[in-house]
Formats: C-alpha cells, sequence, structure tokens
C-alpha cells in the first residue's frame, strides 16, 4: 500500500521556518519524483517544488525560490521541504505527492499518489 505521510507543518511567525517531511513507502521510491503542493482556502492547488528521482534535479516555483529547499534521502524514503522567511501568503495546507520520474517532474496532473497534508500557518 502506497502511503505518503506529512509532518512538520504550524503555526509560525512572518520571517519565521518550517521543515516538512515526507514519509513515503509502499513503492520504489528511487523510481519516483515527489513533488509539494499547496493549497490555500477557495484557491486551486499549485506546486511549490518537486524533486527527481535520485534528487537529480528539482523544481521551484517562482515565488518559493530563495526560501524553499527540497532535498531527498533515499536512505529513509523521506523528502524535506525547508521553508525560511514564511510570508502570511505561504499560509495552505501542504500536500506530498509522488509520481513515476519523468521530464516534468512538477506536473500536477500526474501526481498518482498523495498525502493527507499538513496546515502551514503564517501570522503577520
Amino acid at each position: 500500500e502506497v502511503q505518503l505521510v506529512e509532518s512538520g507543518g504550524g503555526l509560525v511567525q512572518a520571517g519565521g521556518s518550517l521543515r516538512l517531511s515526507c514519509a513515503a513507502s509502499g513503492f520504489t521510491f528511487d523510481d519516483h519524483a515527489i513533488g509539494w503542493f499547496r493549497q490555500a482556502p477557495g484557491k486551486e492547488r499549485e506546486g511549490v517544488s518537486c524533486i527527481s528521482s535520485r534528487g537529480r534535479s528539482t523544481y521551484y516555483a517562482d515565488s518559493m525560490k530563495g526560501r524553499f529547499t527540497i532535498s531527498s534521502d533515499s536512505a529513509s524514503n523521506t523528502v524535506y521541504l525547508q521553508m525560511n522567511s514564511l510570508k502570511p501568503e505561504d499560509t495552505a495546507v501542504y500536500y506530498c505527492a509522488a509520481k513515476l520520474d519523468s521530464d516534468h517532474i512538477c506536473t500536477l496532473y500526474e501526481y498518482a499518489y498523495w498525502g493527507q497534508g499538513t496546515q502551514v500557518t503564517v501570522s503577520s
């Protein structure tokens, strides 16, 4: 059974940091791209950052570049999202997702497996 379990969300003040974790199981981790997506109330789900299999390439949405860092640990089948300089507009539910690796590592509709999400709230 495929499982993606997010953790690390919470409440933080603007300018603060959080590190999200995504623990993956039930599939071959090294064959899959892992992505972080987020959805704020009343908005569509959007891509935040994605990493290809074996960490060979990464993608960041423009508004996250320079603030967020994605990394993966194949020994523990875990992907991390370090979020620094958080802003109130980063408030959302953050989801971890997995798909077989391909050239377009952050195309939302290609992601077949999803976690339950973790809430990130940034206060001003």
